[in-house]
């Protein structure tokens, strides 16, 4: 099994009790994961397929 890692920050969520993981809200194709600390500090990520960027 394939580690997730945070799609801003690219560190492993494995252990991270308050990473979150969805589908893009745009396309809604390919998963998107949010470490706690990606989340706390707002810090953004894109979307590989369409390119949508967030939190706006």
């Amino acid at each position: 099994m394939e580690a997730k890692l945070c799609s801003a920050t690219k560190r492993r969520v494995d252990n991270d009790s308050g990473a979150v993981s969805f589908n893009c809200p745009q396309c809604g194709q390919h998963e998107v994961v949010r470490s706690s600390y990606a989340r706390k500090n707002a810090i953004k990520y894109s979307c590989p397929g369409c390119g949508f960027s967030g939190p706006n």
